[in-house]
């Protein structure tokens, strides 16, 4: 009889030890804080594009904090990017939110895509956005894609040049979207009919 216990509560032992440690390792997904999380607040669309820790060193150890990158935009023609800092992970997004709300820009839209080839530069990030057909949908990493998303744009080809850091690529592309002039602001500004 004690045999059959000793044996019965080895194999438990086994199998509990077996499965302790799987699927921990890598399941993340990736690096902390390049997973995309998107929400809606009432006629806002926010992106989280980045989470950066940072620790403080001091005397009894280390002491974090983190940072939040979001896109903010109305899905109608307005975009912002939003940074914020708190030492929990919630209260920097909500920060970056706000941010992003109080630094939205309006972009001048074709449709649902861009009026023409456009360029931004930031730092040594460059991003070139081309206007596409219909139905071609948003071709774009996901930092470019996210500004569109957020914008209101569902057609276009964008590429980017150089330093591929989240924020630096965010900021190229919006200052590529409003550099964007449709037909009737050219003819208003130069005076004439095209």
């Amino acid at each position: 009889m004690s045999t059959d216990f000793s044996n019965s509560s080895g194999q438990d032992q086994g199998r509990e030890g077996g499965g302790r440690g799987r699927g921990r390792r890598g399941g993340g997904g990736g690096r902390d804080g390049e997973k995309q999380r998107e929400s809606n607040r009432g006629d806002l669309i926010d992106k989280m594009i980045k989470i950066r820790r940072c620790a403080c060193v001091v005397k009894g150890g280390r002491r974090f904090s983190f940072g939040a990158y979001v896109v903010v935009g109305n899905g109608k023609g307005k975009v912002g990017l939003g940074y914020g800092k708190a030492n929990e992970v919630p209260p920097s997004v909500e920060k970056a939110i706000k941010d992003g709300t109080r630094n939205m820009v309006e972009v001048q839209l074709a449709g649902k895509t861009v009026p023409h080839i456009c360029e931004g530069r930031c730092g040594s990030s460059k991003v070139v956005m081309i206007p596409a057909a219909p139905g071609t949908g948003v071709i774009a990493g996901a930092s470019v894609r996210a500004v569109c998303e957020a914008v209101g744009i569902h057609d276009i080809l964008t590429k980017n040049y150089g330093s591929t850091n989240a924020a630096n690529v965010i900021k190229a592309a919006i200052r590529a979207l409003q550099s964007l002039r449709t037909r009737s602001d050219i003819e208003r500004l130069r005076g004439v009919t095209l």
